[in-house]
């Protein structure tokens, strides 16, 4: 049983190298390839390679950071793109608080590169916190800010021409 399992797994594993193979790079994909800065050669490639620093856009990360700044940050991944903001209750509204999660997907400044999760609560009678639906128009709001706000700081960076 042991011998079969060993071989099933050597086939997958080989089935897995051998399928990265190609007639560009016969012995698979490079250190480059797996950990980004591979093929530099086409333009949108050279763009993400030119942003050094963090692993996602500069531009929705800072404006990110600084959309949701009124709420507390739990931990900060920039190589991943995520963002983790802690319960925030807004004193106006004591008996409902909100926590925040920002995934950035990509590298360039684009609407479908970032998305804005955000989890509701709210007390019960016993005093308990129970989840509670939030508005979809809120996560929606919140990523137009923030794209807005990437827009702005790209703009304050980009170079006037003459």
């Amino acid at each position: 049983m042991v011998l079969v399992r060993g071989a099933t797994l050597a086939l997958i594993a080989s089935g897995l190298v051998l399928g990265a193979c190609s007639s560009d790079r016969p012995f698979g994909p490079t250190v480059g390839d797996v950990f980004g800065g591979g093929d530099t050669t086409s333009p949108a490639a050279r763009a993400a390679a030119a942003q050094t620093g963090i692993g996602v856009n500069a531009f929705l990360w800072r404006a990110s950071l600084d959309t949701l700044s009124f709420m507390p940050l739990a931990n900060a991944d920039p190589w991943g793109g995520v963002i983790n903001y802690d319960w925030y209750t807004d004193p106006q509204t004591p008996n409902e608080r909100f926590k925040a999660t920002v995934f950035i997907l990509d590298t360039r400044l684009r609407a479908d590169a970032l998305n804005v999760s955000i989890t509701k609560e709210v007390r019960d009678a016993t005093g308990n916190w129970v989840g509670a639906p939030v508005a979809a128009q809120t996560e929606t709001d919140l990523e137009n800010a923030i794209l807005t706000k990437a827009r702005q700081l790209n703009l304050q960076n980009t170079p006037t021409r003459r």
